[in-house]
């Protein structure tokens, strides 16, 4: 939506991954000039304020299952650069009962195999169809272990799960014999709980966006024409107006001076 609508909003599309991005969104913040020069700040994890706001719907989505059911749940948090479970953390460093977290993640599986062996090897990232969690070095797993530590909480207690897009696939279809429109993303999450989730025990599993931000991926798996909301109609024939950029810093560097300065 916003690559469309021009005027003061200037986009930047990025000819690589995720983790070519934010790594040049740390090294703009690392920079004087960049960071002071345009007041530059954050919208996404990096930034705590984004934290705080999604610590609210742990205690709205916890709340709504405490009034059917008594037990403390197990939540699946979709995770990519694992903002979303520092949030969970977070909220039950605050008092929230929850049992468990699991991280659910698609073929981009730094943190699980982390939490399996112990040994932190980032691999090149994956591009899936759950595209927001293709991210092999998560900028605030520092923040989870952080967390974990100054609450003697063993990492032990996190459970990472690993999808392929085979299973990602089986559990949108899943979801969607339920009367559920997923996005994959949630979809992942929800077919992580069903793994781990054990008798008597009462799961959440979150999700990222409505599935019409990722319609592509919802139609070709669904066999569906999913009607877009009316925010994103207005804008689908719009023409898109980012800079299209390299992953390079001195020319993302160069561009930002000379737009914004």
């Amino acid at each position: 939506m916003f690559t469309t609508l021009g005027k003061n909003i200037h986009t930047v599309a990025i000819e690589s991954d995720f983790d070519a991005c934010q790594d040049l969104v740390k090294r703009a913040f690392d920079d004087p000039e960049v960071r002071d020069g345009l007041s530059l700040n954050s919208a996404n994890s990096i930034n705590i304020s984004r934290l705080l706001a999604q610590i609210c719907y742990y205690f709205e989505a916890v709340a709504q299952s405490k009034q059917r059911h008594s037990a403390d749940p197990v939540i699946s948090v979709p995770s990519g650069n694992f903002g979303n479970l520092t949030a969970g953390l977070f909220a039950k460093a605050m008092g929230l009962p929850v049992k468990r977290f699991i991280a659910a993640t698609n073929a981009n599986d730094t943190v699980p195999r982390y939490l399996d062996n112990g040994q932190w090897l980032p691999n090149p990232t994956q591009a899936t169809m759950s595209n927001a969690m293709d991210v092999s070095e998560p900028s605030n797993w520092p923040r989870v272990e952080a967390i974990c530590e100054k609450l003697n909480w063993p990492l032990s207690n996190l459970v990472g799960i690993r999808l392929s897009e085979e299973q990602t696939s089986q559990a949108l279809a899943e979801l969607y014999a339920h009367g559920y429109v997923s996005e994959p993303h949630a979809a992942i999450a929800a077919k992580a709980l069903s793994l781990i989730l054990v008798p008597d025990e009462v799961g959440i599993f979150l999700g990222t966006a409505h599935p019409a931000k990722f319609k592509d991926v919802v139609d070709r798996e669904l066999k569906l024409n999913l009607p877009l909301p009316a925010e994103l109609e207005a804008v689908a024939a719009k023409a898109i107006l980012s800079a299209q950029l390299p992953a390079d810093f001195a020319k993302l560097k160069a561009h930002l001076l000379a737009v914004l300065a």
